[in-house]
């Protein structure tokens, strides 16, 4: 089987990382409690990483040191929402967004772009969608699934939105290094200065320098904000493992270079599965500028015949596709929009080129 599920790079972390984790075993100090919002060196380089890659000028204490992205995404909502404030909520989007929003005793508010403009959500869009009790904007570029990149002239309008309006934005910037075709991922509170009052941003280690499992994440924003998500993790779960934090440490002080290296993989292998998605019959697939996922429209082929079977929706074909041709892809029902597929390119480009040439065998048969 050929799984293109998984949203992970397919790199080994960096060697002097996996070197200052080890040696931070051994440091007596890692031992025990530590701050519940960061280890203080680390927030220090936080803020200068975020000053040199996006631009954004922070203090270390507007900095809350969490356990991954996923936390990082739950606390902010914890911290900003009550009981029945609605979030704008852009689709296609993250599976996790929706059931941290509820969870917080918030109301998604699906507002949604299709490939027709490349995944890319519109200012009147998304004032279509206020209502009274629209609190906040979740924004996420580069994109999970869809890969879109949001131009710097629409990042800026979407922020002078919100910040006439009085909501909140929470952006999502874990994808910021992997963009590709001179594209660069704009920093919505860099570019409207006047929102950063009201703007968290949300990073982590996971996807720049391959850190998926080393568990640590980020929000930078307000100092009332962050000491209120800091002293709501303080209950929650204390202090990130010292360990990973020192192992984040070393990423983010050091250098860039496997984030070029997974780049170009990236790049070339981005170009080849969207060659083989769009000469499929009934697929049409917009070309992702970030991250490391294509989201291919199948609705040509739903409902059509294939051994046997007319599935209706992509769960169905998805099911279908797992059986029969023994690739695994994540269907859009996951991410709110159904009748499309995310495939992860995370993958050899060996394993890559055999899978998607399953598939499509699979969907040619389709009548």
């Amino acid at each position: 089987m050929i799984g293109f599920g998984a949203g992970q790079p397919d790199f080994p972390t960096p060697d002097y990382v996996v070197e200052a984790a080890a040696a931070a075993v051994h440091e007596r100090t890692n031992h025990g409690y530590t701050a519940a919002g960061g280890l203080p060196e680390l927030r220090e380089a936080l803020a200068a990483k975020t000053l040199r890659d996006s631009g954004f000028a922070c203090d270390p204490s507007q900095i809350l040191v969490t356990n991954g992205g996923k936390q990082a995404v739950y606390s902010a909502f914890a911290t900003l929402l009550d009981p029945g404030d609605e979030v704008l909520l852009l689709a296609p989007y993250w599976t996790t967004y929706p059931e941290s929003i509820t969870l917080a005793g918030g109301v998604p508010v699906q507002v949604t772009a299709d490939e027709s403009t490349g995944y890319l959500a519109t200012v009147e869009q998304l004032e279509a969608a206020r209502t009274e009790r629209t609190k906040v904007l979740l924004f996420n570029s580069p994109s999970n699934p869809t890969g879109a990149v949001y131009p710097r002239e629409q990042v800026e309008a979407i922020g002078r939105w919100a910040l006439e309006h009085g909501i909140w934005v929470v952006t999502d910037e874990i994808y910021e290094h992997l963009v590709y075709d001179g594209v660069k991922a704009e920093s919505m509170p860099v570019l409207v200065p006047e929102l950063a009052d009201q703007t968290l941003i949300l990073n982590g280690v996971a996807k720049t320098y391959s850190m998926t499992g080393w568990r640590v994440g980020w929000i930078i924003g307000p100092q009332d904000v962050v000491k209120a998500a800091t002293s709501f993790q303080s209950h929650m779960c204390g202090n990130v493992a010292n360990v990973s934090q020192r192992a984040a440490l070393a990423a983010v002080e050091g250098p860039l270079d496997i984030v070029h290296t997974m780049r170009e993989a990236f790049d070339a292998r981005r170009k080849r599965i969207v060659s083989l998605l769009s000469g499929i019959p009934g697929v049409e697939c917009p070309t992702p500028q970030g991250a490391f996922y294509a989201y291919p429209s199948v609705k040509g082929v739903l409902g059509k015949e294939i051994r046997g079977e007319r599935p209706a929706d992509t769960v169905a074909l998805a099911d279908l596709i797992l059986r029969e041709a023994e690739v695994a892809v994540v269907p859009g029902e996951a991410f709110g929009t159904p009748g499309y597929f995310r495939f992860s390119y995370a993958l050899a480009e060996a394993d890559l080129v055999e899978g998607v040439t399953r598939v499509g065998n699979l969907l040619s048969e389709a009548k």
